[in-house]
């Protein structure tokens, strides 16, 4: 075929969105995988009450549920994966990405290392803060959006959001991060890297706590309800499956 039609279907990327906290509406920072993971893994692990927060009802015993009965909050969901991260494609065109020929995948690493930093009063955050303001704003100079921009506080965590595909966009906390550099430039910044990341769902309850910050709060619950609400949809169109599972075991 001459015209150029490809019949393979565009490849979504996975990404991870993080919303940073502005003085009108939260901005999203969005960092897509350069390649999608070969593999996920992901486990779940179920809600184990205490011994002392099992035994702390009192009433007769056989009224009591026993521990292994007890599931008053969602199971704990984790996700790991290995992301690849290279600058080879960048440095064919060197006068377009200034920043990989002189940093290579650097500022890729450190998008995704600033996501397990708690949101602070930063050079960086107060410049991004004061543009978006001015944007908002639609008038005044930079030095009078820097006034209105409010400083979050350090315990806070931002919101991120973990995006595989549409069926899977759920609230996410960091929990290991760890990279191995390959190929440095001559300024000793690499060419290519391989990041591992683990992930921690964050449920609603867990969205509420304390150091968990409002920017996205909203957003995440909805995700995370969206979510679920496919997989039980999912686990309800099994019920086909499974019926025409029984109906072949019958002998007529």
């Amino acid at each position: 075929m001459g015209d150029g039609y490809s019949r393979s279907p565009k490849l979504l990327k996975g990404a991870i969105v993080q919303f940073k906290k502005m003085p009108i509406v939260p901005i999203p920072n969005i960092i897509v995988f350069q390649y999608n993971p070969e593999s996920l893994q992901r486990s779940m692990t179920p809600f184990e009450p205490k011994e002392k927060e099992a035994g702390e009802k009192k009433g007769p015993p056989s009224a009591q549920p026993t521990a292994e009965h007890v599931q008053p909050f969602d199971p704990t969901e984790t996700f790991t994966l290995n992301l690849l991260l290279d600058a080879a494609d960048s440095l064919e065109t060197p006068e377009k990405h200034p920043v990989a020929f002189v940093s290579g995948v650097a500022d890729r690493i450190a998008a995704l290392e600033m996501l397990l930093y708690p949101v602070g009063d930063s050079l960086l955050g107060g410049l991004l803060g004061s543009v978006s303001a001015s944007v908002s704003i639609g008038s005044g100079g930079i030095s009078a959006s820097l006034s209105m921009v409010k400083t979050v506080p350090r315990r806070e965590v931002p919101v991120i959001l973990f995006v595989w595909g549409p069926g899977r966009i759920v609230p996410v906390r960091l929990s290991s991060f760890t990279v191995e550099e390959q190929q440095f430039n001559q300024w000793l910044y690499p060419h290519r890297a391989r990041v591992t990341i683990g992930m921690k769902v964050l449920t609603k309850e867990a969205l509420d706590k304390d150091g968990v910050g409002d920017s996205g709060k909203d957003i995440a619950k909805f995700c995370y309800d969206f979510t679920r609400g496919q997989k039980e949809a999912l686990a309800l169109a099994n019920v086909a499956n499974t019926v025409e599972s029984i109906l072949g075991m019958l002998p007529f």
